[in-house]
């Protein structure tokens, strides 16, 4: 997301009293501003197609508001409190003293702030965009294709309707308020807790787990699967568990919750197993599900599963001409596949017959200390694909990684190839890892072989030569690693 000029006091009020239409019928009629509708709106603005954009909330969704952003500032203020205290490792005689909530979140909020106005003065620029303030229904479909939104009363036409409702916290049925919050809530705190349990130990409960151990709570991770992030590849969920156990962040996997009691003291979590837990707070973490209900979906036509809205690999709807993208369509829930999606069907309804977008070929960061980051298929999903002996592995240690050793962390590149083939998964562990993603989408997407990669020279002393130190062992050839 960049930025475009946009005066201090704009808002969404002065897009909409600058925007050439009203109510009537547009190319595209977008139903939510999160990440999949606006990233549709601008393309669809570049193709010259006019498009309403509605939207009851601020544009930008979830991620800008409650999500990505706001809790990668969290985890950065969570990363320069860790280097307060462990400044004398590196000959720093610095101290920590304590985490000001009221500091960190007003820059959480300024980075927030800074971001949705840039966005502002992109929608704003943007020709051919109208942005409809208000709380969108799909009203009907046409069987010609298209549909019309209903937005306080007045209807909007559109040759075409994207659905990019995006999703909502989960909450297993546990009456969120008190002392049990989902992540919205937690974004929002105004005091570290002492004792955190964490129902959830895939993505967002491991950054907030992180961040809640760096800001001084002890935390107690539940998941109900056999290891943590889960849907990771087992040598990075192994590697976790362990950085984890050194930062004395504990974890209980394999086992659910029963029941959560708060009192006036705090809140006792029960587990299946019979064990309880004493805490000041408790963070349901268990993923997002679809934000569908009560949006007119199913009663205009479109089919609906257990709250998600299935599409074919053209994100197209059962509905003609009414697509779906990011949260609201199974699969993985990134912004930047909502993204993907949003501009794949801009230039779909175009008539440019764009690639589909593939989720085995997204790039995955869970941003917690250490990162992880990965992207394409796990060993066993390969394994499974190929065949037990048609696939080969390699894992390169960051110990023989200079810069890796210069931030003292560890961790590994792990490259899974098809036997004789191009390289079909990257799973990457340890600090800053997360900014090597880039290269490894580039990888998989396409279909580099391990020869490929290793004759590029990568810069020393980098994390990024990493990667070419594991291409060099898996074409055969290491260098600072054994055969």
């Amino acid at each position: 997301m960049s930025e475009s000029p946009l005066d201090d006091d704009a808002s969404t009020e002065d897009i909409v009293a600058d925007a050439p239409n009203g109510p009537g019928t547009y190319d595209i009629v977008i139903l939510g501003g999160g990440s999949g509708g606006y990233a549709a709106a601008l393309r669809a603005s570049q193709l010259d197609l006019t498009v309403a954009l509605v939207e009851k909330g601020k544009l930008g969704g979830t991620c800008l508001h409650n999500g990505c952003i706001p809790t990668k500032a969290l985890l950065h203020s969570a990363e320069v409190a860790d280097a307060a205290r462990e400044s004398e490792t590196f000959g720093v005689n610095a101290s920590f003293d304590g985490i000001d909530m009221k500091g960190v979140n007003a820059f959480k909020a300024g980075v927030v702030e800074k971001l949705y106005k840039g966005l502002q003065g992109l929608i704003k620029s943007a020709k051919n965009i109208t942005v409809v303030e208000g709380e969108g229904k799909l009203a009907s479909t046409n069987p010609d294709g298209g549909g019309v939104v209903e937005v306080n009363g007045e209807q909007y036409t559109g040759k075409n309707v994207i659905l990019a409702t995006g999703s909502t916290a989960r909450t297993l049925g546990l009456d969120i308020g008190g002392r049990i919050v989902t992540s919205d809530e937690a974004l929002e705190m105004s005091e570290v807790p002492d004792r955190v349990v964490i129902i959830g130990g895939s993505v967002i409960g491991v950054e907030f787990a992180s961040v809640w151990k760096s800001f001084g709570a002890d935390v107690t991770i539940i998941e109900g699967l056999p290891t943590l992030v889960p849907l990771e590849d087992p040598s990075l969920s192994k590697q976790l568990e362990r950085a984890f156990r050194k930062r004395k962040i504990a974890f209980k996997t394999g086992v659910k919750f029963k029941s959560v009691e708060q009192n006036d003291s705090g809140a006792v979590v029960t587990l299946e197993n019979g064990d309880t837990i004493d805490t000041d707070l408790v963070l349901v973490a268990v993923g997002r599900g679809p934000r569908s209900e009560g949006m007119g979906f199913e009663e205009a036509g479109v089919e609906v599963d257990r709250g998600w809205v299935p599409t074919n690999e053209r994100l197209a709807t059962n509905a003609k001409g009414v697509f779906a993208v990011g949260d609201l369509v199974p699969g993985l829930q990134l912004a930047h596949r909502g993204f993907a999606h949003g501009i794949f069907v801009a230039e779909e309804i175009a008539g440019l017959n764009p690639p589909p977008v593939i989720d085995a070929g997204v790039p995955r960061v869970t941003y917690c200390d250490p990162e992880l980051a990965s992207v394409g298929i796990t060993e066993p999903q390969a394994k499974e694909k190929y065949g037990e002996d048609n696939v080969e592995i390699v894992e390169y240690n960051l110990g023989g990684n200079g810069k890796s050793q210069i931030l003292q962390t560890a961790g590994s590149i792990k490259l899974v190839r098809e036997k004789d083939g191009p390289i079909v998964g990257v799973h990457m562990i340890g600090t800053r890892l997360g900014e090597q993603v880039g290269e490894a989408s580039l990888i998989v997407n396409w279909e580099a072989y391990p020869e490929d990669v290793a004759q590029f020279v990568h810069a020393h002393p980098t994390q990024n030569e990493s990667l070419g130190e594991a291409a060099l062992a898996l074409a055969g050839k290491p260098l600072h690693s054994h055969a």
